[in-house]
């Protein structure tokens, strides 16, 4: 348990470390995220047309949380270089910290993005799946009505298949 009370105290150290408001904002993407990856698990039986939607909900909240990872990477740099700026004297060790700071917000805006865009992988093969197995349920009755069709045509005819 101590292992996992020190990793749990270092992430959320790292998380406040990577600026609380955008890393905030990013978390917001990613809860978005789960949220709409839970609900698009359970309509996709139900409903094609809001599974599509939910789709796109998916993919659009990835992709902000990704664009404000990058957009802090960008301000905490910004910072960065006008503390070495007022500091007068580049330090390796302050450079340094600035950009560990500076990169941590894309690595989580990057996590949220891969999050979504797995889930819209996963959603889409289970789709697929799904499509797959309701045409081979169906397919019995289409032997059904060719059968049907072909057992009235006569002997000397082309056998009058029904193509649905």
């Amino acid at each position: 348990t101590t292992i996992s009370a020190i990793l749990g105290l270092t992430l959320f150290d790292r998380f406040l470390e990577g600026g609380a408001l955008f890393m905030s904002l990013i978390l917001i993407c990613l809860l978005m995220s789960i949220f709409f990856t839970v609900k698009s698990i359970l309509k996709i039986k139900t409903d094609k047309e809001v599974s599509k939607k939910i789709l796109k909900h998916i993919s659009d909240s990835g992709t902000l949380g990704l664009a404000l990872g990058v957009m802090g990477a960008f301000l905490g740099l910004i910072s960065a270089f006008d503390v070495l700026e007022a500091s007068g004297a580049a330090e390796p060790a302050i450079i340094a910290g600035g950009v560990k700071v500076a990169l941590l917000s894309p690595l989580f805006g990057l996590l949220t993005f891969s999050f979504s865009k797995l889930a819209i992988l996963i959603l889409r093969i289970i789709k697929n799946k799904m499509n797959a197995m309701n045409l081979l349920k169906s397919l019995p009755f289409y032997f059904f009505l060719i059968t049907l069709t072909t057992s009235f045509s006569q002997e000397n005819e082309k056998p009058n298949i029904l193509f649905i």
